[in-house]
């Protein structure tokens, strides 16, 4: 049996091979928040430099591809659903999109094909965008953030040293902080991931009969592969969500680990 503490208690290994080591190397899953920032920086490959120096706020709508930098581009949604983005005629392979009035704070910052970074968000590095990754309008990207393909990093949306893995949607009003989403979890509106305790204390996880001490500053929450929140809900710092769990709305859940399938009715 897995260990409860083990990464693939969480999440099915990622498909791509650095991350999956990545997440090897601790055993006990908290300790990778910790070394998110540092990951980022060994494997992404910053390309908003070119953007950036036309400023940091972006004034034309613009798309980042592997041969450049486009200005003023137009865009339209495909059959498939994917974005399609043009310069004149032509349409440009592998773009990201950055709509005017986006705000890219530095150059620590990779944006992959696909991406939409919608009107009004700020990015700070060192952040890594996945394919197709949507970072919509009033989004903060504060740094240390890993998205993988397909995610949701929503309107009003904060987020700092996570990790989000394959599909995580955190799509409206969220703050993600030192947390791991899982593939395919899905945030309801509102939801916050709270990551300080109010008293200097450390973390306790029951499980099985035994106590786990961790003693860690900040601890957001680390939430299994399907997991599920309804709208307005709260993790209190240090909550461990099993895949398939579900958090009822408007419901505060307390610190510590909970296993496969649960459901969370009441604080």
């Amino acid at each position: 049996m897995t260990p409860w503490h083990r990464p693939d208690n969480f999440f099915s290994p990622p498909e791509d091979y650095y991350l999956r080591m990545f997440f090897e190397d601790f055993p006990l899953i908290w300790e990778a928040l910790d070394s998110i920032g540092s990951f980022i920086k060994k494997c992404f490959h910053p390309n908003v430099a070119a953007l950036r120096a036309q400023g940091d706020l972006v004034t034309k709508t613009s798309a980042i591809t592997p041969e450049g930098v486009f200005f003023g581009v137009t865009y339209q949604t495909g059959q498939d659903g994917n974005l399609e983005v043009f310069s004149g005629e032509r349409l440009l392979h592998d773009a990201a999109l950055i709509q005017a009035g986006a705000f890219l704070a530095d150059d620590d910052i990779e944006l992959a094909q696909g991406v939409l970074v919608e009107s009004g968000a700020m990015l700070k590095g060192p952040t890594l965008i996945g394919p197709r990754t949507q970072v919509r309008q009033g989004a903060y990207v504060r740094g240390q953030v890993l998205t993988l393909e397909d995610c949701i990093v929503g309107h009003a949306t904060e987020a700092k040293n996570i990790i989000m893995l394959k599909g995580a949607k955190a799509g409206h009003f969220a703050y993600l902080g030192d947390s791991i989403l899982g593939a395919n979890v899905n945030l309801g509106a509102g939801t916050k991931l709270a990551n300080l305790k109010m008293l200097d204390s450390p973390f306790r996880f029951k499980v099985d009969g035994q106590e786990h001490t961790v003693k860690r500053h900040k601890f957001g929450a680390i939430l299994g592969d399907g997991v599920e929140t309804g709208c307005n809900s709260v993790t209190s710092p240090g909550v461990m969500l099993g895949p398939s769990s579900k958090v009822l709305p408007n419901v505060t859940v307390k610190g510590g680990y909970y296993g496969r399938r649960t459901i969370i009715r009441s604080s």
